[in-house]
């Protein structure tokens, strides 16, 4: 017992944050607003059932693909962006599905299939059985952090 290391301070963190953790209203977990990795994998473990592996999977690409991606959680949804540039994703859970947005993803291309009431944001809706397609994912992810983030 003496030679295990103990946990790092954010993975307990993210740990207990999750395990406290509300569901809304379909689904969504209730995270306190903050900035970083620590309440963003807190969201992520506290999603349920299937979608903690996607929301896990979708957090491992976009830091693959953008190694110095800024993190947090606003509003219930952790967002991904560039340092004093803004935000362009974020996810939030549904009853049967997660809604991955990119903010301007008007101008992506191709562009994301969900239509939004805002004008420059798209979605990427993904369900239990849905595979994602990765090098498409990865792709947009790309594109939209090169693009002027949105301020929240």
């Amino acid at each position: 017992m003496a030679d295990r290391k103990p946990k790092s301070p954010t993975k307990a963190a993210s740990t207990a944050a999750a395990s406290e953790a509300k569901l809304l209203s379909g689904g969504n977990p209730q995270i306190a607003k903050g900035d970083g990795d620590a309440p963003v994998q807190a969201y992520i473990a506290a999603m349920p059932g299937w979608k903690s592996d996607i929301g896990r999977r979708i957090d491992a690409l976009v830091v693959k693909t953008v190694p110095d991606v800024q993190k947090a959680v606003k509003w219930n949804s952790p967002l991904y962006g560039m340092k004093d540039d803004g935000w362009f994703l974020g996810i939030h859970c549904f009853t049967k599905y997660i809604k991955v947005a990119f903010f301007r993803g008007t101008s992506l291309h191709p562009i994301p299939p969900g239509e939004s009431t805002s004008s420059q944001t798209r979605y990427l809706n993904i369900r239990e059985n849905d595979v994602l397609d990765e090098a498409q994912f990865i792709d947009w992810v790309k594109q939209a952090s090169r693009l002027p983030g949105d301020r929240m």
